[in-house]
């Protein structure tokens, strides 16, 4: 597997565009627009949240329906959640709109959104975006790349890769581009990602893989706890690639998975280090733990609890937090057995040692704990399953951006 230059645009037949749509920012490009004339197969999984924004039942009804995809429609600014039959109404114009501009069904358009809650979507502006990008489309990295930024919110950065491998003898490219920053907590995917392939594989196991990898990548981050009405992940495949169909879970479909794996794990993480008003990357190791599941809640509840992610940002090392944090998320074990570690590019140092604090260098510690990246590794001594999730620090900035989102 190679990393390339890219994004949604580096698999062969998928081109992008973007524009200043006006939806709610008046001074940067707010639409995007993902197209494959080729018919795809597509794949998405969703928020768990109760609340639903329109765009997330429309697109599960495409999904769903085991029907081609060929265009994904994604605004910034608002969210067209809490909307009622007016949001609906804005996703049904905007696929008609791709119909009417590109001729694909309506029914194969899916539609994205984020931003403000409560807010009804310009529906005039929307159609008007789509007319203006559906005349630029264009497969190049760059058209890639501005769909991209034009999908962020209080995202500081853009978030996009791209990788080739080989599948039956034929160079295959996976590109992906994702937007988060705040209402980040694992339940799913917290966030957008929209993901591009030209690999030939049957609709069953392109679900089946994205719904696995989903549980060790986005599913790991969280920045704030709170699970959005918007998340969605979607996957498309146009099998342009040429090889023969992946119909069965052989060595062809792990090879797939890898990358998918590999991307999805990239994009989780710029999202977790792109944190509203962060500073860190936050990750908790836990190994050697009884179940896969009990690592899961134990890395999670680490990098989840407000009062870890302020002592990541203090760059004190107060372990006892992250203990607390294990304690009290259901995982069962027994704090004797537990090793702990901070580590960084800067060093590694234990300072728990089976249910015992140990003295540690107060000096040593803070120089750790001041790199960009700080992991909590965690030694839980009573199995064999592992695993890993990512955070950021809690910072004054993120209730500043919080507290003024909406104005």
């Amino acid at each position: 597997m190679n990393i390339i230059e890219g994004g949604v645009t580096a698999a062969k037949g998928f081109a992008a565009s973007s524009c200043e749509a006006n939806i709610k920012y008046k001074d940067r490009t707010d639409m995007a627009l993902v197209f494959s004339k080729e018919p795809c197969v597509c794949a998405g999984t969703f928020t768990t949240n109760v609340v639903k924004a329109a765009c997330v039942k429309w697109d599960q009804k495409i999904v769903k329906s085991g029907d081609a995809m060929h265009a994904v429609v994604i605004n910034s600014g608002i969210a067209n959640a809490c909307t009622g039959k007016e949001g609906f109404d804005a996703c049904e114009a905007t696929a008609k709109a791709v119909e009417e501009s590109l001729k694909v069904p309506y029914t194969s358009v899916a539609v994205a959104s984020t931003g403000v809650i409560g807010m009804q979507l310009p529906v005039d502006k929307l159609v008007a975006g789509v007319g203006m990008m559906s005349k630029t489309l264009d497969e190049s990295i760059g058209a890639g790349t501005d769909a991209s930024k034009a999908i962020m919110t209080t995202d500081t950065v853009n978030k996009e890769i791209a990788v080739t491998f080989d599948i039956d003898g034929k160079n295959v490219t996976l590109g992906g581009m994702s937007k988060g920053s705040g209402m980040i907590h694992p339940n799913m995917c917290t966030m957008l990602a929209f993901l591009t392939t030209d690999i030939s594989i049957e609709k069953s196991l392109l679900q089946e893989a994205v719904s696995s990898v989903v549980e060790d990548s986005f599913n790991m981050i969280t920045v704030d706890g709170d699970t959005s009405t918007n998340d969605t992940l979607l996957c498309m495949a146009n099998g342009l690639a040429g090889n023969s169909c992946i119909k069965d879970k052989g060595k062809d479909y792990e090879t797939f998975k890898e990358a998918l794996s590999f991307v999805c794990t990239f994009l989780a993480k710029k999202m977790a280090s792109d944190g509203e008003g962060a500073t860190k990357l936050f990750e908790a190791k836990v190994v050697n733990v009884k179940s896969k599941a009990d690592a899961r809640t134990l890395s999670r509840s680490i990098v989840g609890s407000n009062l870890s992610k302020a002592a990541i940002y203090g760059c004190d090392a107060n372990f006892g937090r992250f203990l607390c944090a294990m304690g009290y998320s259901g995982a069962d074990f027994d704090q004797n057995d537990v090793e702990l570690f901070f580590e960084s590019k800067n060093g590694r140092l234990e300072v728990f040692h089976k249910g015992t604090p140990l003295e540690f260098d107060e000096d040593k510690a803070l120089h750790i704990m001041k790199a960009d990246e700080v992991t909590v590794f965690v030694d839980m001594h009573e199995g064999n399953e592992e695993a890993t999730a990512w955070g950021c620090d809690l910072t004054y900035d993120y209730v500043k951006i919080n507290a003024d989102y909406r104005s």
